[in-house]
């Protein structure tokens, strides 16, 4: 097991944690200090150690689980990402910008090698960056991808009001 669990998440296995975050509705946010595209894929370079993850209301949870532990529950449940791959919104900054940018994507695939997680992507609306700085990814919840709740329902919603 991973030393960035905490004691909670050290007395659960994999798919009881699946389980708890699915229950909750549990959306996600990795961060890192650059990103990039590679070899096909969106890498986030020296990734945070841990995946903040939080509920709406009424529960209004937060917390954080390694992720590296986020990597192995990928496939857990039957609702897993795996099946029902998330959709995510990448806010970025790019060299030189002053305000954040952000690209509609749906992950799937993820691979943690060393401090760097990558994902490979599909393009719902805007682009991928070749290379930027600053990044947050925020991640739909499992088994939900186009909730009212959800990162890229919100998306979805302004895009409607836009167009009235």
């Amino acid at each position: 097991m991973s030393d960035t669990k905490t004691t909670k998440e050290q007395q659960m296995s994999d798919a009881e944690i699946s389980k708890e975050l699915e229950a909750i509705q549990a959306l996600f946010v990795q961060t890192a200090p650059s990103v990039e595209k590679a070899n096909g894929r969106m890498v986030l370079r020296n990734v945070s150690h841990s995946t903040l993850y939080f509920s709406d209301r009424p529960q209004r949870v937060v917390g954080h689980i390694g992720t590296p532990q986020f990597v192995d529950i990928w496939d857990d449940g039957e609702n897993s990402f795996a099946e029902d791959p998330p959709n995510a919104v990448l806010a970025f900054l790019e060299q030189g910008d002053s305000e954040p940018e952000d690209v509609v994507i749906e992950i799937t695939d993820p691979i943690l090698k060393g401090s760097d997680l990558s994902y490979a992507v599909t393009v719902l609306e805007g682009t991928v960056p070749e290379r930027a700085g600053a990044c947050s990814l925020f991640i739909d919840p499992l088994g939900r991808p186009l909730s009212p709740m959800s990162v890229a329902g919100v998306n979805r919603r302004d895009r409607r009001r836009d167009r009235r």
